[in-house]
């Protein structure tokens, strides 16, 4: 039974709805970021040109995959996997043209951990939207390989959220309730970055501790506690964008450091208050619940959830979110699973039941049977 065309253009109306509700509040959201960066180091001597330049990373990303998304959806997402995965491979820590020291900042070799965490949900991505088999089949080895890639790379925790995200993708051919692995997600971030402040407050029993200390390093659990008391004195505006180096006795005291406290929420709440710990949080919540409102397959939509949430992971225990290939990947990947489909732009044109009168122009065109 052919679809009237009014109902056709309505459902076409409400997809595109849909899809303005999320951008909406990602235009909030980013702008927010930015303001409470400059709000916070107002009167200070602090520098919120990272913060800026983190949000308009993101904000670039998002925008090139919603545009590329709709033009070209599977050979994007298939290139932004091998250019993350060029990226990891181009310097032995991950991030070419970034100066290190000996010995390597764990930091460095969390972005390179990102940036092959995000190239296994472009690839999945891709693997999942497209149509032949055997561009799928190959796609579904690129992934495979940039999880090689991050078990040789390392750290470890990179390659088991690469793996991750790879499996999550996988099982998302089955779920056909997109809210439920989203919720999940949601769920698998916050209680890693509760885990985080449990131990940058001492909060977990003794036994815990000593064995997380032995997996994050004591020099990183007291760049928590150092951030946890900056968070503590300042709760609101925060001590002041980049100033976290300046003001902690472990970064003072340590031979080598790039000044940070290796987890993003933890910074947050130390540079800019519980305020900006807070936005950073509502700039998950919205890529997450554009996901949601995506109207691509829920297989595409998981796959990028299964990433975003892995980074979230990544960047609750380590520095990724400092370097900007790995926030313009993040957006890009979230605009690449959230972009109209290219029939969405239009009104699809349905042809009249049976019995219904033609257009003029359609019944001067059409071909009667001899």
């Amino acid at each position: 039974m052919a679809v009237p065309a009014g109902r056709s253009s309505a459902a076409a109306r409400e997809r595109a709805d849909r899809g303005n509700g999320p951008d909406a509040i990602g235009v909030v959201v980013l702008g927010g970021c930015a303001a409470w960066a400059l709000i916070s180091a107002a009167g200070r001597d602090a520098r919120p040109e990272g913060v800026l330049l983190a949000v308009l990373a993101v904000a670039a990303g998002y925008a090139c995959g919603r545009i590329c998304g709709t033009l070209l959806p599977v050979a994007t997402a298939a290139a932004a996997a091998l250019g993350g995965l060029a990226l990891a491979l181009a310097s032995p820590h991950g991030m070419p043209g970034v100066a290190t020291v000996a010995p390597t900042p764990p930091g460095q070799t969390g972005a390179a951990a990102a940036l092959l965490v995000l190239a296994v949900g472009a690839a999945c991505c891709a693997a999942s939207a497209a149509g032949p088999v055997a561009m799928r089949l190959m796609l579904w080895l690129l992934a495979v390989a940039v999880v090689c890639a991050s078990l040789l790379l390392g750290p470890v925790t990179g390659f088991v959220a690469a793996l991750g995200v790879l499996l999550c993708s996988l099982a998302a051919g089955r779920m056909r309730r997109r809210m439920l692995g989203l919720a999940g997600f949601a769920l698998a971030t916050a209680l890693v970055t509760g885990g985080s402040w449990a131990v940058a407050e001492g909060a977990l029993p003794e036994g815990l501790t000593i064995s997380l200390q032995g997996q994050l390093t004591q020099q990183r659990v007291q760049l928590w506690h150092d951030a946890a008391g900056m968070a503590k004195e300042h709760p609101v505006l925060g001590a002041g964008p980049d100033r976290f180096g300046d003001l902690s006795p472990t970064v003072q005291q340590a031979l080598y450091s790039d000044r940070k406290p290796h987890s993003a929420p933890l910074q947050q709440a130390a540079e800019q208050g519980f305020v900006g710990a807070g936005l950073l949080g509502s700039l998950f919540c919205w890529m997450l619940y554009g996901l949601w409102r995506s109207s691509r397959a829920t297989p595409v939509v998981l796959s990028a959830g299964a990433a975003l949430a892995a980074l979230a992971a990544l960047a609750s225990v380590g520095n990724p979110l400092s370097f900007t290939p790995v926030t313009a990947g993040a957006g890009l990947l979230a605009g690449l699973a959230t972009a109209r489909q290219a029939a969405d732009a239009f009104a699809p044109v349905a042809s009249p039941a049976r019995g219904a009168a033609l257009p003029r122009e359609a019944a001067t065109n059409t071909r009667h049977p001899a």
